[in-house]
This record gives C-alpha cells, sequence and structure tokens, in this order.
C-alpha cells in the first residue's frame, strides 16, 4: 500500500494504512505564540528559536493521520484600562505626589525622573563579573558519504546522504520565520498567512546544499 505523510504537528512521518499500530505516532497540540515566544499548549515546552521549538517532541501518542488537526482559532485578551492616581489636595508638595515619589515626570510639580545613584555593592559586583572568552569553533563532524543525516535547513527537514548531496538538492527558507499579531509567515519570501498548518505548508523559496547542522 503506498505511504502518506502524517498530518498531525511534530509528526511529518510517512505511514500506510496496513502498518499503523496504536502508538506509532508522536506529536503536539496546538502551538501558542506570545511576544516572540513559541510553546506548546499541551506540554507546556516553549522556545524563542522557531527551529528549536520545531524539534522539541512531541508528547502525546497515537495513530497517524491524513487529516489536518483543526487550531483553535486565538481569542483576544481584552486589555484592562490604567487609572493613573490624582493629584492630592497639597498639590505644591511633591513628596505627597505619587508620581514624583515615584520618579516619573508630574505636569503639577514639573519634576522629572529622578536618576538613582548605583550602590556601592552593586558597582562592585559589576566590575567583578568575568567576561567570557569567545569559544571557537566546532570542528565540522567527518561522516560517511553514505551515512543518512537529517537537513536543518528551514522548511527541508529531509534525510539524505552526502554522497547525494548537491547544489540544488535541497529545498529551504533561507529567512527566519515571522510572527506577529497573528500572522505567520516567511521574511525571505513575504508570504505570510493567518493558520499555523497554512505556515507549515508554505512552500520553500531557494534552492541549495542539505545541510545536517542547525543553522541560525
Amino acid at each position: 500500500m503506498e505511504k502518506v505523510r502524517c498530518q498531525r504537528i511534530g509528526c511529518d512521518a510517512m505511514f500506510s494504512e496496513d502498518d499503523n499500530p496504536e502508538g506509532s505516532c508522536t506529536y503536539h497540540d496546538a502551538p501558542k505564540f506570545h511576544d516572540g515566544m513559541k510553546e506548546w499548549s499541551c506540554c507546556k515546552k516553549r522556545s524563542h528559536d522557531f527551529s528549536l521549538f520545531l524539534e522539541i517532541p512531541g508528547c502525546k501518542t497515537g495513530k497517524h493521520t491524513t487529516e489536518k488537526p483543526v487550531l483553535a482559532k486565538a481569542t483576544a485578551i481584552p486589555k484592562q484600562p490604567v487609572s493613573f492616581p490624582t493629584p492630592s489636595a497639597n498639590g505644591s508638595s511633591k513628596d505627597a505626589c505619587l508620581r514624583c515619589r515615584q520618579g516619573f515626570f508630574c505636569s503639577d510639580h514639573g519634576s522629572h525622573a529622578r536618576e538613582t545613584p548605583k550602590s556601592s555593592v552593586s558597582a562592585h559586583v559589576e566590575s567583578s563579573l568575568d567576561i567570557p572568552e569567545p569559544q571557537p569553533p566546532k570542528a565540522k563532524e567527518i561522516v560517511d558519504i553514505n551515512q543518512p543525516q537529517t537537513c536543518k535547513n528551514k522548511g527541508c527537514g529531509k534525510s539524505f546522504k552526502e554522497k547525494d548531496n548537491h547544489a540544488t538538492a535541497c529545498s529551504y527558507h533561507p529567512g527566519p520565520p515571522v510572527f506577529h499579531d497573528r500572522v505567520r509567515g516567511w521574511k525571505c519570501c513575504d508570504v505570510h498567512v493567518n493558520e499555523f498548518d497554512e505556515f507549515m505548508s508554505i512552500p520553500p523559496c531557494t534552492k541549495g546544499w542539505h545541510n545536517p547542522d542547525p543553522v541560525s
């Protein structure tokens, strides 16, 4: 029977209906994105780097499926109104004004934010911190040309052998992923969508060599 690709998020394995036992699929539920942080809603594991986020192993098991998961649309969190303290009856006194005491600009008293001098303890701690020396680049591991490897280029993830690698073997996204106001996309090809599964289906825009080393 012909093999098809599993549509569960975090799996992406090839399977056939006659070889699909319970527990053969490892996957995640819906992802969450907030202020540059990527998080899996199922296991709460998170990362700022999108490539490392996708490499987090799935936390749920089941059968492979060709049905795409239905992701719940994100709901906007209502903003809480910000209340500002009202000036006290004795407006001429900076000591009684909450904004003046906190060092903020106050239109009633014409005060500006006050600079807090560093304490001698904090200055001593900062001066005593050791600046780490830059680490030498990691030597590239020499592998057999017939050894299967996994390409770490963004948008590829295919298995390859070095003997079959060439300048157009890999289709990938060279630019970083962009997540902003519930819109997902790639900076390199300027394609943006609303749903995560649509984002994962954006075709790569660049050809090149497969690369087994993670690209930052």
